[in-house]
């Protein structure tokens, strides 16, 4: 049995992620997100859903999921802030927040499961990262805090795999490259994504279960397109 943690599971990437993930019956999904109504989408019984923002931590609500659920074995930090708007626009309030959800949240996150993590079998943590903060990829305009956000993200990935290396837990960063979600809808309107969110969220599903049993630290880009 698998208790996997997903968060940014009302809409995109997170949502399709959360529903592939409960067709395993032996896994409880226990999915997070701000937004309250779409998370009642998610009502099937092996699907466990939370109201829980990023950017105003509740630390009671996640010792409460810790406590309850015993042990996590799938923590998959998805939810994403994404603002496009060129670097000269953007206020110091903008910055804040988009590293508020993209890194410190994920940061916050990691630190309160860490102790409910690698119990009885090794434990997997999957920082979903982007192309953008891919050190080397082409980069698109306005997205510099994005694409810094999750840059941090992947250095703290590479930092983390030597801290937890003797601690039972793997973790991992796929850096995604354009997915037809609402995110980058609504970040791009006129542009169009090589892969639907369905498609990314079942290779999502497959290396969470799966990816710490051959990576370790690793950034792995998941793109068909540069940028």
């Amino acid at each position: 049995m698998n208790n996997i943690v997903i968060t940014g599971a009302s809409r995109g990437i997170g949502y399709e992620t959360a529903l592939l993930l409960s067709k395993n019956p032996q896994n409880h999904v226990i999915a997070l997100s701000r937004n309250p109504e779409p998370l009642k989408k998610l009502s099937l019984p092996n699907i466990h859903a939370f109201t829980f923002d990023l950017a105003n931590f509740d630390e009671d609500l996640i010792t409460m999921i810790s406590n309850r659920f015993g042990e996590i074995h799938v923590l998959i930090n998805n939810a994403g802030l994404l603002l496009n708007q060129s670097f000269i626009e953007l206020s110091e309030k903008a910055w804040l927040e988009i590293f508020q959800v993209n890194f410190f949240g994920a940061v916050k996150l990691i630190n309160h499961l860490l102790p409910y993590m690698g119990k009885s079998k090794k434990a997997h943590i999957v920082n979903i990262g982007s192309m953008g903060g891919f050190q080397g990829s082409v980069k698109f305009t306005g997205l510099s805090a994005y694409s810094t956000s999750k840059a941090a993200l992947a250095n703290l990935t590479e930092c983390l795999a030597v801290e937890l290396k003797d601690k039972n837990i793997a973790i991992n960063c796929l850096a995604l490259g354009a997915v037809e979600s609402e995110m980058f809808r609504e970040a791009f309107p006129s542009a169009l994504a090589p892969l639907k969110d369905r498609q990314m969220a079942e290779h999502l599903v497959w290396f969470a279960e799966n990816g710490h049993r051959f990576y370790q630290g690793k950034i792995l880009p998941v793109a068909l397109s540069t940028p």
